[in-house]
């Protein structure tokens, strides 16, 4: 999720969450994807406190859940409080891109908007705090983690919409099948289960790369890396950097960099040695995210795949799987610290420009409640209540993984850098690259990464 240097002038994409993320211009308000209801309109500056103009206007990323809920609960809000709710999309850059311009001109624009816990180090500045709205029954209510993705400098500045990670989803017709389960055994020495750690992983994942027509390619392959350039990658090696003992992420109380210490050299290792030694992902990661991983397991040309939670929901569903039936969940795997992942939740918040702060807080109180309608859009929520209810639903049956996954003793948030976003694009994913493609040792391309990254907070 790069925002310095690709956000002005770039596409980014993060897989993260529920779809393929992409980083816009900064003149989105000539995207044709850009929609307004209240396009050249200012929101009122009396607003909740009298004014004629009975609206607040949100800004969501287009097709996304946050822009499906708002649609479906728009009429209902505005029968209980008599406010039309006005939805404003962009592509999802695009989110970020107007709140900044509209925090910097004072426009009062946007009453409330999404936004991908990401951004809260650039916009922290200019949210309204929510710490009235969440009260000790409403915490208690969110799995773990997730309230303090949205707190900066002690201060609670998001409403969580839904929460999201990395887990293992995994062909149950493989797994289940008997000749594959006594030629492992033959083979490993133990039985054929769902990894629960780095080597089980690796062993599977070599186990399953195979050329299954014997013409010389590999048909199906184990697994796959995720090599793109973009936020996802950063993602994916975090996960495994967290497994390994990383704690705190990327840099220290001194904010000096961390990446070239020993859990995030073997992290990469790790990916490393499952690409280039093992060969038992596709040769392509470097051009490899969510998307084009997941396009793979749903065409039968992969066994297994670490991928976010919500894409378990489209592995089954038969319009877009060719596995459809014969997927299953297990929680992420471990490393020698444990289970650890850095998950990505999105986030209701308040600009401080809005002039109807009063009536955006009974909206987020209002989304709030609302919280199922996530699920039945994407597939995870930000509810403890609400995945206990659809976890026992079969087609929700990645909730289980998710939320053990989540209770992680290494699961953890990235850090609050205000210069996060050019730490990422322009160390963490070089440094991830160059390592995968083989041009430097890991250690040597986290060595350059630190340096970079030391260099870019002044250290």
């Amino acid at each position: 999720m790069k925002l310095k240097g690709k956000l002005l002038s770039g596409v980014l994409v993060l897989c993260m969450s529920f779809s393929t993320i992409l980083v816009g211009c900064s003149n989105n308000e000539k995207n044709p994807e850009s929609t307004a209801s209240n396009k050249g309109q200012q929101t009122s500056e009396k607003g909740a406190s009298g004014s004629s103009d009975k609206s607040i206007t949100i800004l969501v990323e287009g097709g996304s859940p946050a822009n499906t809920v708002a649609t479906q609960t728009a009429e209902e809000f505005k029968q209980k409080t008599g406010y039309e709710v006005k939805i404003e999309t962009v592509p999802y850059i695009g989110v970020y891109d107007k709140l900044n311009v509209e925090m910097k001109a004072n426009s009062g624009a946007y009453d409330v908007a999404t936004i991908d816990i990401l951004w809260f180090p650039a916009l922290a500045k200019n949210l309204v705090a929510m710490d009235d709205l969440m009260t000790d029954e409403v915490k208690n209510d969110f799995v773990p983690n997730v309230v303090d993705g949205g707190k900066v400098d002690g201060k609670i500045l998001g409403m969580p919409l839904w929460t999201n990670s990395k887990i293992l989803l995994y062909r149950t017709d493989l797994f289940n099948d008997p000749k594959e389960q006594e030629t492992f055994k033959a083979k490993y020495g133990y039985d054929l289960k769902p990894p629960t750690n780095w080597q089980q992983y690796r062993d599977v994942a070599k186990f399953f790369t195979r050329d299954t027509d014997n013409d010389g390619k590999i048909e199906q392959y184990g697994t796959g890396i995720l090599g793109m350039n973009n936020g996802d990658s950063v993602a994916s090696w975090l996960d495994h950097a967290a497994q390994a003992g990383a704690k705190p992420l990327v840099v220290g109380k001194d904010n000096k960099a961390l990446v070239n210490s020993e859990p995030y050299v073997k992290a990469l290792e790790f990916e490393t040695k499952i690409l280039r030694e093992d060969k038992s992902a596709p040769e392509g990661a470097l051009n490899m995210a969510s998307s084009e991983i997941s396009e793979m397991f749903w065409n039968g040309k992969m066994a297994m795949m670490l991928e976010w939670a919500h894409f378990f929901v489209p592995s089954n569903d038969p319009t877009k799987s060719k596995v459809a039936g014969k997927v299953g969940a297990a929680p992420m795997i471990a490393g020698d610290s444990g289970v650890g992942v850095v998950p990505g939740p999105w986030y209701q918040v308040i600009p401080s420009t809005s002039k109807k702060q009063d009536i955006a807080k009974q909206y987020v109180k209002f989304i709030y409640d609302k919280n199922e309608l996530f699920m039945k859009a994407l597939g995870v929520a930000a509810r403890k209540s609400v995945f206990e209810s659809y976890g026992q639903k079969p087609e929700y049956a990645h909730l289980k993984a998710l939320e053990t996954t989540l209770a992680g003793s290494q699961t953890q948030n990235r850090p609050i850098l205000p210069r996060w976003n050019e730490i990422e694009s322009e160390a963490l994913v070089t440094a991830i690259q160059v390592a995968l493609a083989g041009k430097e040792t890991p250690k040597a391309a986290l060595d350059k990464a630190a340096a970079l990254i030391n260099e870019i907070q002044g250290r």
